[in-house]
């Protein structure tokens, strides 16, 4: 950074002129003295502790800047083509996860099949399916993951929220059920005792958070959490109703380490709780707030209709006045979502400002007790599905639609 003086001002006289020259050098030299620190040491943090709660407080990493781990150039595994056998055609492959021999399950939501390869992209078995019996889905398959033993946990909705246990060679062990049709549930990690972190929605803007036991006990509420920010609106027949708006805020969750971290996208802090409910710590990094524009409301009415381009001309229309009177947040949310990988580091991905395009996805990586290690970039077009101590698994879909599920290199040496 360059100090460029200002014309003096007439009314100043020579000892005020003086004091503003002392506080601009002292800024920049600050300025200068956090930027070699960081060169040098990497971000820096503060931690404390409040009422038996470890806080951490991290410096936001400097622009430019990326941490040594390295992603490879091409993924080694690709399971996924435009046409052939059916095992290798997805249709909403929503979920995978990879076993402890290298083989991969995907949960394929339009045949809500589970789908076995072995670790070079072949084959090997298909579970599942729609249907009522042992082991059959009876509706909408969301994902699978890794479980103890290498055996595989299949969740689904339904009344409550449904899960299937699977032993590694894909034979049926159990079912159970999270709550009843109350409300709607989506599971979201599972430990390797059993204990499940899930989702409930039972209307309004609030999501609660549970924790539950391996044998579908209930076990801990974490709390309320806002997961969007709507306006009132007029719905068919003049019903009323609300919509959310548009870059609205959201929630994010998962597993990390031995805690449950939850987040509302907001603000860039992380809660991170014991499995007995309690907070444990608060990870909390530097975010300058960026306001909304009329700019911003053109990018997001343009996006809107490219959604629903194939839409009739009169639909159209329609379809781009709602988008028009859709109000704005005031803010854009500070990131965009969180996931915990297999050593216990948390991946932050940062919030794509509309117009402001990224060569990759960006995120915030912070080591297992919240500190800041610095920014890596993830493969553009390619959606993180799970990230291992040497790989990075994702979902892509091609300019034809071709969806394919892709086992990335993770190199986490700073050679």
């Amino acid at each position: 950074m360059r100090y460029v003086p200002r014309p003096m001002r007439p009314d100043l006289t020579i000892s005020q002129v003086k004091s503003v020259i002392v506080v601009a050098v002292v800024a920049l030299g600050t300025l200068a003295c956090r930027q070699d620190l960081q060169a040098t040491y990497g971000p820096q943090y503060v931690e404390r502790d409040s009422a038996g709660v470890r806080i951490v407080e991290n410096e936001r990493p400097l622009d430019g800047s990326r941490l040594g781990w390295r992603i490879g150039p091409e993924p080694s595994v690709t399971v996924g083509k435009a046409e052939g056998e059916d095992p290798y055609l997805l249709h909403w492959a929503i979920g995978a996860s990879k076993l402890s021999d290298g083989r991969f399950v995907v949960a394929d939501l339009g045949s809500s099949e589970i789908r076995l390869f072995d670790a070079s992209g072949t084959h090997i078995a298909t579970w599942g399916g729609r249907g009522e019996g042992p082991g059959e889905i009876s509706s909408d398959l969301q994902r699978v993951e890794a479980w103890t033993g290498d055996s595989v946990i299949a969740w689904y909705s339904g009344g409550g929220q449904e899960v299937s246990v699977f032993d590694s060679e894909g034979r049926f062990g159990r079912s159970f059920r999270l709550g009843q049709a109350d409300r709607f549930r989506s599971t979201v990690g599972v430990r390797a005792d059993g204990t499940i972190l899930a989702t409930a929605y039972a209307g309004g803007d609030d999501a609660v958070i549970e924790i539950w036991k391996g044998d579908g006990t209930f076990s801990v509420s974490l709390g309320k959490f806002p997961f969007r920010e709507v306006y009132p609106l007029v719905g068919p027949g003049g019903r009323p109703g609300v919509a959310p708006v548009a870059y609205s805020l959201d929630v994010t969750h998962g597993l990390w380490g031995d805690l449950a971290f939850v987040a509302v996208t907001n603000r860039y802090e992380i809660r991170a709780f014991r499995y007995d409910g309690a907070l444990a710590r608060i990870v909390r990094r530097d975010h300058v707030p960026r306001a909304t524009t009329s700019r911003d409301r053109d990018h997001y009415v343009e996006q809107h209709l490219t959604v629903w381009a194939d839409l009739p001309p009169d639909q159209l229309k329609e379809t781009r006045q709602a988008a028009e009177a859709t109000p704005l947040a005031k803010t854009f949310p500070a990131f965009h979502s969180a996931l915990a990988d297999a050593s216990g580091y948390l991946w932050v991905r940062e919030y794509d400002i509309p117009g402001e395009v990224r060569s990759a996805p960006l995120w915030t990586v912070f080591d297992p007790g919240g500190r800041v290690l610095g920014l890596v970039e993830t493969p553009k077009g390619v959606a993180v599905l799970e990230i291992g101590k040497d790989y990075i698994l994702g979902r892509t879909v091609d300019a034809l639609g071709v969806e394919s599920i892709q086992v990335w290199p993770l190199d986490r040496s700073e050679g």
